[in-house]
């Protein structure tokens, strides 16, 4: 059943409220714009959120045309939800709030936040400039804690999807929380190499590329400090 609150008002923003307004919604689509995820894996995603309320909130939104299920080919034939064409074009939506949401993101989260290392690279992507991608055909692998990430750069498009690459231009390492401080600019990429917090293989020329993406920038000393 789809969701019996609205605004009532005859307004392209309320109504997209109506929609997607509701607790979770905009988390669900966030969890799945990185690629089609069991419902175990979205209540992993979404700590707190309960089965019976993401049932609910799945339904609306297959109602609605955002969200499908469908079954991965083999070897996995697993059932997952993913998102249609009109929930992918969600995703400046997601990129516009997270950039806005940096702002607020603070001090590293206190014992009641979950930290997950999805989140960094939602944060990583919200700061991303497209413009600078342009004539760059380029993959780059985020390795954050235990899971791995994936951009991949086609002139303006960029493309951010979960697991590892095959046979990336760059690959990039660091802990869920440092990659955070970078997308927040807490700290500078530069910073962050001499410290060791993020570490990278192949040439430098590739992750001032990377960076620049990233929405991000290294300074000439750093150029020449930053492990190759």
């Amino acid at each position: 059943m789809m969701s019996k609150r609205r605004y009532n008002q005859y307004c392209a923003v309320a109504r997209a409220l109506d929609i997607v307004g509701e607790r979770w919604t905009l988390l669900i689509v966030r969890e799945l714009l990185s690629g089609p995820k069991r419902f175990k894996d979205l209540l992993v995603g979404l700590p707190g959120i309960g089965t019976n309320l993401l049932t609910a909130r799945l339904k609306d939104l297959e109602g609605y045309g955002v969200v499908r299920r469908t079954i991965l080919p083999p070897p996995a034939g697993s059932k997952v939800y993913e998102l249609t064409e009109l929930g992918r074009s969600l995703e400046p939506v997601i990129a516009a709030l997270g950039q806005w949401g940096l702002e607020f993101l603070g001090n590293p989260p206190n014992q009641e936040d979950d930290l997950r290392p999805a989140w960094a690279m939602v944060a990583m992507r919200s700061a991303l400039k497209p413009q600078a991608a342009r004539g760059l055909q380029e993959t780059y692998e985020f390795r954050i804690d235990e899971e791995a990430f994936h951009l991949r750069v086609k002139e303006r498009e960029v493309e951010a999807l979960q697991g590892a690459a095959v046979d990336p231009d760059l690959v990039v390492r660091g802990s869920t929380q440092a990659f955070l401080a970078l997308a927040a600019g807490q700290v500078e990429p530069e910073e962050a190499l001499d410290s060791g917090e993020i570490q990278i293989e192949e040439d430098q020329e590739t992750l001032t590329r990377c960076v620049e993406v990233l929405g991000l920038s290294l300074t000439p000393k750093a150029k020449d400090a930053a492990p190759e």
